[in-house]
């Protein structure tokens, strides 16, 4: 219909003209007189027609024909709690700062994916000889450090002789104590262990240091140099601009995508690291619109962030980690005894704990190998909450309540005053840690326990409590690999400064499987010793397992292609970053 309308007010317009050809110029200038206003109407109409049913068959042919993908640009500035000071893959493990900054510059042998596994990076593979104590590991070629140098094997003989060297005093000197390492040729490393060691492998994502650039540094100028804040690296991105206060502290550091980086240039252009001295100044900062993103929150700051719904991504990643109690039986006659040890799990209420410090972002942890991680068994003795039942434990071992105080007592030795029931619990002025002890207080009372609570700073509690073990409860966390090595928190050998065993914690068993466990490469079997690990540990009851909070990562919704999940470390939470993106573009798709 509508064609036969147009052709017939075609035909009457030209006639009108007494045009016999295609108009001129001033002839099409003229048209419009030549129609009523209703026949206007209808043209404009029509032409308005035919333009948006040729931009929708556009649309639809780009819809059909093409597809999104990430496109090279764009800037992200994220809030972290900390001041970087060594930006060296070999003196960084004791800051978080430091950390974050040598994950995004500094590359490993491996890596860690974004599911949490490993995968390899400067190496393109890597073999297991002589029954798990040699290592060989074949490096990529064409690589490039971020000053335009080749990386080889020399650099990765280099950073680990420099770890091996206590004058260089690294954090990581003791797991790669004993282990030889020699150049094969300049694509091939080889380690050498004196004994098979299972988890050996993630020991490897140890970030490479440049030879030429630090081969001429001295121990005693290790710590002091400036190159510590000059880092070069291999990874996904480069240091473009640090910027200091006025005290001389580093407020921002600005990173720049490494256009030869070996997995390809990262998508995200720029990245910027503001840095924070707590987190109420974090969320300050993000609230002012500082920072587009914030390394880390906590559950109870959460609800400060504003418009949180609409510009952020809460992430929830699981890290290889659990906080617990561990009770020093060296220390305290009264938690020697058993029965108050369990009494005491039975009497911790986890999930109001979770509940009310952690608002849900947790869950709770039963055993000394947490959910999640690898070796986790659910074949184990749960202490679910049950008031009643702790009371009576109690109750039946002795431990009267004295109707004066309501805590109860016991006489321990013929011929003394019976005993309070009482203990101290220290942790550290973090809030969180703080609002547990102070609810577990009320919870244990709840049975007779009288609990002192003690909040002290991190350093304090380190320097005069963890190092000499001169605590009788201690709040505290533990962060495992993804495949752990539960030997340094739980081998009596550990028990003293600076071993991990906190508890402790002494069980032959236990020792022998540890050892054992460490030298199976057989995953199967691993599992099934650190099966029985568990079931030892948590019938003794060292320690009351509480939680394994989520560490919550709030990024701009502007960021895509974030898949992490599971992280070893906060650190890893920029694992697979080079396939972070902000912009997009519109391509062909590919003939099938």
């Amino acid at each position: 219909m509508i064609k036969n309308i147009f052709s017939k007010t075609t035909a009457k317009l030209f006639a009108k003209l007494n045009i016999k050809r295609w108009p001129s110029f001033s002839q099409w200038k003229n048209l419009p007189s030549l129609f009523s206003n209703k026949e206007r109407y209808f043209i404009l109409g029509a032409g308005m027609l035919a333009i948006i049913s040729l931009i929708g068959w556009y649309i639809a042919y780009q819809l059909t024909t093409t597809i999104v993908v990430p496109k090279h640009g764009g800037s992200y500035t994220e809030g972290i709690i900390g001041t970087p000071q060594y930006i060296n893959p070999v003196l960084c493990q004791t800051s978080d700062a430091d950390r974050d900054l040598t994950e995004l510059i500094f590359s490993g042998l491996m890596k860690y994916d974004s599911e949490g596994k490993l995968v390899p990076d400067l190496a393109e593979r890597y073999a297991v000889g002589d029954e798990g104590k040699v290592y060989e590991f074949f490096l990529r070629k064409g690589v490039t450090w971020h000053d335009g140098e080749s990386f080889n094997a020399d650099d990765v003989v280099f950073t680990i002789q420099i770890i091996q060297n206590p004058d260089f005093k690294s954090p990581l000197f003791s797991i790669w104590h004993g282990i030889e390492v020699e150049k094969v040729d300049d694509y091939t490393v080889r380690f050498r262990l004196k004994e098979p060691y299972a988890p050996f492998i993630f020991n490897t994502t140890v970030g490479i240091l440049p030879k030429h650039i630090w081969e001429n540094i001295n121990p005693p100028e290790f710590f002091l140099t400036d190159l510590n804040l000059k880092p070069i690296g291999t990874g996904p991105y480069k240091l473009r601009r640090i910027e200091k206060g006025k005290e001389g502290t580093i407020k921002t550091v600005q990173l720049e995508s490494y256009e030869n980086y070996h997995f390809g240039e990262p998508f995200i252009k720029k990245i910027v690291l503001k840095f924070y001295i707590n987190e109420e100044n974090l969320v300050k900062a993000y609230n002012k619109g500082e920072v587009e993103g914030l390394g880390f929150i906590s559950a109870q700051n959460l609800s400060k962030l504003k418009n949180k719904e609409i510009a952020l991504n809460i992430l929830e990643l699981n890290l290889p980690r659990y906080f617990a109690v561990f009770l020093n039986q060296s220390k305290s006659k009264i938690l020697s005894d058993k029965t108050v040890r369990l009494a005491l799990n039975y009497a911790t209420n986890k999930e109001q704990i979770i509940k009310e410090i952690l608002l849900g972002r947790g869950t709770p942890v039963y055993s000394p190998i947490p959910k999640g991680v690898f070796g986790h068994s659910e074949n184990i003795k749960i202490y679910d909450f049950a008031l009643e039942h702790a009371k009576n434990l109690l109750e039946a071992a002795g431990w009267k309540e004295n109707k004066d105080t309501g805590f109860r007592e016991k006489v321990l030795k013929n011929g003394e005053n019976p005993s309070v029931l009482s203990f101290t619990l220290i942790t550290t002025d973090w809030p969180e840690l703080e609002k547990v002890a102070n609810l577990l207080k009320e919870q244990w009372e709840k049975i007779g326990a009288k609990v002192d609570v003690k909040i002290l700073n991190i350093a304090e509690i380190q320097q005069d409590y963890i190092r000499p073990r001169e605590y009788e409860a201690l709040i505290f966390g533990e962060v495992l690999g993804p495949d752990p090595d539960p030997l340094p928190f739980w081998h009596s050998s550990q028990k003293k400064d600076p071993g991990l065993n906190l508890a402790l914690y002494q069980n032959n068993k236990v020792d022998k499987i540890l050892t054992e466990a460490r030298t199976i490469f057989d995953p199967e079997k691993r599992k099934e010793k650190y099966e029985e690990f568990q079931k030892l540990v948590v019938d003794d009851a060292p320690v009351i397992f509480l939680y394994n909070p989520y560490y919550l990562y709030s990024v701009d919704k502007k960021i895509k292609g974030i898949k992490i999940k599971n992280i070893p470390l906060p650190s890893k939470r920029f694992s697979g970053i080079e396939n972070w993106y902000i912009k997009t573009k519109r391509i062909k798709k590919e003939s099938n």
